[in-house]
């Protein structure tokens, strides 16, 4: 079992930045790669990122591409999300997620362990 714990959300500007963090507990950390997902109100889950369990790869869907910034500390068991350039369509929670798989992929399907969520709200 992994446990993860994300934090960092809250209220921003548009234009503003947030730093989203995920702790984990349980099994070994560094064997897992890691995704971000969110869900807007009345949207399916989507792709945010995704990193190796290494961080030496990382992935990241079109519509967050150059703004924001996935990575992980191994040592800390904690993986971030750095989110930049906030637009209001980036509203949603926000959900870290871990795979079995050493590359993380875009599916949510391919994740077994979740969070419960953080609330990112970006006004215009």
């Amino acid at each position: 079992q992994v446990q993860l714990v994300e934090s960092g959300g809250g209220l921003v500007q548009a234009g503003g930045s947030l730093r989203l963090s995920c702790a984990a507990s349980g099994r070994t950390f560094s064997n897992y790669a890691m995704g971000w997902f969110r869900q807007a109100p009345g949207k399916e889950r989507e792709f945010v990122a995704a990193i190796s369990s290494s961080g030496g790869w990382t992935y990241y869907a079109d519509s967050v591409k150059g703004r924001f910034t996935i990575s992980r500390d191994n040592a800390k068991n904690t993986m971030y999300l750095q989110m930049n350039s906030l637009k209001p369509e980036d509203t949603a929670i926000y959900y870290c997620a871990a795979s079995g798989r050493r590359i993380g992929t875009t599916r949510s399907l391919d994740y077994n362990y979740w969070g419960q969520g953080t609330q990112v709200t970006v006004s215009s």
